[in-house]
């Protein structure tokens, strides 16, 4: 897995964080993670390992990852969380997957594909989201709000993402399918996060979505 980079979105994950590194420390991969300067306590707890450190320009999730992108150098790249709910076993098979297509899409609800951290509020939202996804652009995705996604860091720069929240979960797969991408999803299982707090709130996060899928799909009609 030389040829690929885990980008790391971080964000008060001082406890979760260094047990995810050492998890993954071990891949032949480049490990960057990408967080705010003033969050000293996740830059303390991490100190210690040789990994690549990047400070955000400016806030936010979407923020983090493209800057990320931005810093990567190798062929391929995936986004990868700090909170350890992403199962580094699935690495492989996405990379060879990978080879032929520009994107792979991680998916909870595909056949063997599950999740330990989901709520009945948030299965929902997902549903509805996806199923927006597949009627307004023609999405062949299944869980589109779920960024465990890998692909070749070319394509991910060709996306030009300027979501600096948690719009960019949506702004990518919409985005590939506007250029053309190849892609397809495959099942994963979400683990529940070691520790911290989920940084997502489902309804003023979800409207915020809701709403950039709206812009984007006028923008591109």
């Amino acid at each position: 897995m030389k040829n690929l980079t885990l980008i790391i979105p971080a964000k008060y994950e001082s406890e979760s964080l260094p047990k995810v590194i050492s998890e993954i420390n071990n891949l032949d991969c480049e490990i960057l993670v990408v967080l705010e300067k003033t969050d000293v306590d996740t830059i303390d707890a991490i100190k210690d390992f040789d990994i690549e450190l990047i400070y955000q320009s400016g806030k936010g999730y979407g923020n983090a990852i493209i800057e990320g992108i931005k810093n990567t150098k190798t062929e391929y790249m995936c986004i990868f969380n700090a909170d350890g709910s992403f199962d580094p076993k699935y690495l492989n098979e996405m990379l060879k997957l990978c080879e032929n297509k520009d994107f792979i899409f991680s998916s909870r609800y595909l056949k063997d594909g599950k999740s330990d951290d989901d709520t009945i509020i948030t299965r929902i939202g997902n549903f509805i989201f996806s199923l927006l996804g597949k009627i307004l652009f023609s999405l062949k995705i299944s869980d589109i709000l779920y960024t465990y996604i890998l692909g070749k860091t070319k394509s991910f720069l060709s996306l030009n993402l300027q979501s600096n929240d948690f719009c960019l979960c949506v702004e990518i797969p919409i985005k590939a399918k506007r250029i053309k991408a190849q892609y397809i999803d495959t099942p994963s299982h979400e683990r529940k996060r070691i520790a911290g707090f989920k940084k997502v709130n489902e309804f003023k996060d979800g409207f915020k979505i809701l709403l950039g899928m709206l812009t984007f799909f006028f923008k591109i009609r």
